[in-house]
């Protein structure tokens, strides 16, 4: 016997070759053939009748009517249930109950085109078709494909129907829309195919819809029945033409659709649902197609008004349909089946084909070896980081761009962009308007008329326009209003802005847009989602290239795939840690770490950074400013910097200085001062001193000589208010002498010099200061803010930040009770760099976590960022090499490098081409070129006072670095 099936089976591999293999065929098919020919034969004809049914139930149902599905399913054997809404732990019970009722395992369906959330709360929402149908790399549009038959499968669910292949050529059709991967018959088809081959390799079943295609009709077949007046030729090259393809490609079962095809059909207003020649003929027949084939839903008002009750179901049946999905009156349905197979008018063969192609399919699904659906862990396996991946590529990917005059994208140049935000639509823009502060100072403006716009506009010369619908579902409005429009033309037409409009909706929204000539940038997010509002904000600011590609014509000028390929220009970008290589799981051991440090009294509050291989994928605010605060800190609080000033702000002018051969590392102090021509400190050279080899003083109390016998900041060097004389701010109400700088370095010079070892120094920062401020005739502060600040849209640094911000974005640094006899928030904390206005070589910088990472991300790329260069990559390699680490000196040229020997500045588990800094206040920031890993800590543990040591003596900076490093996944 087996003999003679396998002689038959090579006999037959020619015609095989040139017609579909059956996709319900499995690899052990002798095995699954035996499964279902005794299943058949073990069943009555009711029950094989029974098989070619599958309701509908929901889990968000009552009891009453869940229970009466059950009865359906012991009573009638029906073939299987397709869920509707509810939620997966609800379902999944439901599942295993009907399951466990039915005689022959059930085959469960769901519509899940862009995941369980279609139909499920508490699951996942991957991204509509048509934001697929943007996408240049079919391989994502599998990934995504994948996650959902992963999930269909881990709740019990054997086919998805899946994928809607449906050419969306009316931009009018009430039903399809985002639902379609586009209007390109090649895209959909390549879309369709890649999404197929995911959930088929999940081990579910695909289902293509809706044939012959519903694309092209404006009319809802739920509601009537849709009138497509085409011809065949048209039908063949447009409509069906996915098919084909995906019937060649494996495609496991076909939907049919409720339309009116005169071309197809010849008798008038007839459902293709119910024609025999679309779907026998045309379908199996002439394509070829061996698998499944499905109704749609029965229910539906364009085919359950056609017939009287009973009859639609079997005249389904009659027209070559496998299985019957979701009919009015299953009993009555069910009788005139039994009825016309008695009388003949269903043969014993066809009935047989259909039956036993669902029994195939459940074999298939591996409903020959049923095992209920685990509840434990089902939410957690359902909404994954794996899924989080999927999801934000697939956004990524799509993201479009489809004008880009000046070549605006991405924005280059933030020191001479004033940016406002204009919200346009009925949803939130939070998280766009939120990213787009990242990277620059983004100020929202909102009006009730255009005149109340435009005044307000006139200060800015870029505004971003963000057109934000509901992300709810791909069937939501996504219109401009009426005034929208009016107030867009109006708002492009300002002679003093470029505009940029993005769209976080579909496409089709540009179609009411009446002219473009000056809107300057068009960018299409397709959805409103947090991940797409955030993605396409990075992409305006050339964080991510963009390579998306309309699926459908937006405009006459923006036909299908339109779109321009914007590169990248090296911002940090913002993403999650799998993304880049860390666990986040065991990341949260930082989260653990900063709260123990809080708990212990080390510090009050904190922000921690990670970024990784140019993507921020931690950053965290922990605690509140002071122990008494009733606020929380937030990301974009303001930390004291310390010592970090050294290299996030003296260090990159003079690296600039020795570029432009205005300083040389063999330079001697009295070559930068002359008047230390006499001085010990003559001989100290710059590479010295930036290595803290130069034998000079930690540091030196300039303030206490200032203080008079009752340990109070004397009359003689400071006055209450500002005059002429005494115009230096060190604290509100607090002006020092103007001479007091001559004494400052006077003193410098008469120090001696120390032994020759290794000694951390203040003190030549005070000379680097003078030195670069005399050669360029400005403060050190504005030429760090010009030359480094403004362009890398570090807007969130500065020095004497109170001048900037407000005294509650600045998180306080001490209760001084020694020189200031306040509260220090605003000004610097260290009181050699306050003497000085603020504004120390050493100290005096303030920013928050976010903007250290920008900086330090310059470094690792070479001095390279955002689209400008600022610094030679040639250079920083100079100034990150340890000269001296022969003679136990392990300090690069500013930056601080790794231990030497057991103990010093890090982990132990850095790369010894990696640099960073510490500063006095409790903060830390290192980089690694190596794992292209940076990592900032800011803290103000010197809040109440700073002779609390607890967070240096507990290691506690290095301890996280430690389990950031831990973190990565080999």
């Amino acid at each position: 016997m087996r003999r003679n099936f396998y002689l038959a089976f090579f006999l037959l591999i020619p015609f095989i070759a040139l017609a579909q293999v059956n996709p319900l065929y499995t690899t052990d098919i002798l095995a699954q053939q035996s499964w279902v020919d005794a299943r058949y034969a073990a069943m009555s004809l009711e029950e094989r009748i029974g098989q070619l049914f599958m309701v509908s139930v929901a889990s968000s149902q009552n009891k009453s009517a869940t229970e009466k599905v059950g009865q359906l399913i012991k009573e009638h054997h029906i073939g299987g249930v397709i869920f509707s809404t509810g939620g997966p732990v609800r379902q999944a019970k439901l599942t295993n109950t009907y399951q466990k009722t039915s005689k022959t395992p059930l085959l469960i369906g769901m519509d899940a085109e862009w995941g369980l959330a279609m139909r499920l709360d508490s699951t996942y929402a991957f991204p509509w078709n048509m934001t697929l149908g943007a996408i240049q790399n079919d391989s994502i549009v599998e990934k995504v494909g994948r996650r959902i038959g992963e999930h269909a499968k881990r709740l019990g669910v054997h086919i998805n129907f899946a994928p809607d292949v449906d050419i969306n050529i009316n931009p009018k059709n009430p039903i399809i829309g985002n639902r379609s991967f586009g209007e390109d018959r090649e895209n959909v088809t390549r879309k369709g195919i890649a999404f197929m081959k995911g959930l088929e390799s999940a081990g579910v079943l695909s289902s293509g819809k809706h044939f012959p295609g519903h694309g092209d009709t404006a009319t809802d077949s739920h509601h009537a029945l849709p009138y497509l007046d085409f011809t065949k030729e048209r039908l063949d090259s447009i409509e069906m033409y996915p098919y084909r393809q995906l019937i060649k490609a494996g495609l496991s079962s076909v939907m049919v659709a409720h339309l009116n095809i005169p071309s197809l059909e010849s008798r008038e207003g007839f459902p293709s649902s119910l024609s025999k020649p679309i779907i026998t003929e045309k379908l199996k027949n002439e394509l070829g197609f061996e698998g499944l084939v499905f109704t749609d839903a029965l229910n539906m008002k364009a085919v359950s008004e056609f017939a009287p009750e009973g009859e639609v179901e079997l005249s389904a049946f009659l027209a070559g349909n496998d299985l019957l999905l979701m009919p009015v009156d299953l009993m009555n349905a069910k009788n005139k089946l039994l009825q016309a197979y008695r009388e003949g008018r269903i043969t014993e063969e066809r009935l047989s084909e259909s039956v036993k192609k669902i029994l195939m399919a459940k074999y298939k699904v591996g409903l020959n070896d049923y095992r209920p659906i685990k509840l434990d862990g089902l939410y957690h396996d359902l909404n994954t980081v794996k899924d989080d991946l999927v999801y934000e590529s697939a956004i990524e990917n799509a993201i479009t761009v489809v004008k880009n005059r000046f070549s605006l994208l991405p924005m280059r140049k933030l020191e001479k962009k004033k940016i406002a935000y204009v919200r346009f639509g009925e949803e939130s823009g939070e998280h766009f308007l939120n990213t787009l502060k990242r990277y620059g100072e983004v100020t929202e403006i909102s009006a009730k008329d255009v005149a109340s716009y435009k005044e307000k506009l006139k200060q800015f010369n870029l505004v971003i326009i963000g057109l934000h619908k509901s992300n709810e579902s791909p069937w939501k409005a996504h219109k401009f209003s009426a005034n929208e429009l009016f107030w867009l033309q109006e708002i492009s037409r300002m002679r003093t802005s470029n505009t940029i409009l993005a769209v976080f909706t579909k496409p089709y929204a540009l179609l009411d847009v009446i002219n473009f000539d000056q809107i300057d940038a068009v960018i299409v997010g397709y959805q409103n989602s947090r991940v797409a509002q955030e993605k396409t904000a990075q992409a305006i600011f050339g964080a991510i290239a963009v390579n998306g590609r309309l699926p459908v014509s937006a405009n006459s000028i923006f036909p299908v795939n339109s779109g321009e390929h914007v590169k990248g220009i090296a911002r940090l970008g913002y993403s999650i840690p799998e993304r880049v290589g860390l666990d986040s799981k065991k990341l949260t051991g930082v989260d653990s770490l900063v709260q123990m440090g809080i708990d212990s009294m080390m510090f009050p509050g904190a922000q921690v950074l990670v970024a990784k291989k140019g993507k921020i994928i931690y950053n965290k605010s922990f605690g509140k400013p002071t122990y008494n605060s009733k606020d929380s800190v937030s990301k974009e609080h303001l930390y004291d910097l310390a010592s970090l000033t050294k290299i996030l702000g003296t260090l990159p002018l003079i690296m600039k200085m020795e570029e432009e051969n205005k300083l040389r590392l063999n330079d001697t102090f009295q070559d930068l001062i002359p008047e230390y021509k006499d001085s010990d400190l003559k001989n100290v050279t710059v590479l010295k001193a930036l290595s803290h080899y130069g034998r000079l003083p930690a540091w030196i109390a300039f303030y206490v000589s200032t203080l008079n016998e009752d340990r109070r900041p004397s009359q003689e060097f400071y006055k209450n208010v500002p005059t002429e004389e005494y115009s230096i701010k060190v604290f509100d109400g607090m002006y020092l002498t103007n001479v007091y700088q001559d004494s400052i370095y006077n003193r410098i010079g008469r120090q001696e010099l120390k032994s020759n070892r290794y000694r951390y120094s203040d003190v030549a920062y005070y000379v680097f200061k003078k030195y670069i401020e005399d050669t360029y005739q400005n403060d050190l502060d504005v030429l760090a803010n010009d030359f480094l600040y403004k362009s890398l849209g570090a807007t969130r640094t500065t020095y004497n930040p109170i001048n900037r911000h407000k005294k509650s974005e600045i998180i306080p640094t001490e209760e001084d009770n020694y020189f200031r006899y306040q509260t220090v928030q605003g000004y610097v904390h260290d009181m050699g760099a306050a003497m000085q206005g603020g504004v120390g070589g050493h100290a005096g910088l303030f920013s928050n976590a976010n903007d250290v990472a920008k900086i330090m991300q310059m470094y690792l790329q070479g001095g390279y960022y955002g689209g400008e260069r600022f610094l030679e990559s040639r250079t920083i390699k100079k100034f990150n090499t340890c000269y001296f680490c022969h003679e136990d000196v392990r300090r690069g040229v500013g930056f601080d490098k790794p231990q030497l020997k057991d103990k010093g500045p890090t982990c132990g588990c850095v790369s010894p081409k990696s640099f960073g800094h510490s500063g006095f206040t409790g903060t830390y920031t290192w980089a690694d070129p190596e794992e292209e890993l940076v990592y900032v800590f800011l803290s103000n543990r010197t809040y109440p006072t700073m002779t609390n040591n607890l967070l240096v003596k507990s290691g506690l900076r290095t301890r996280i670095q430690q389990v950031i490093y831990d973190s990565i996944i080999n």
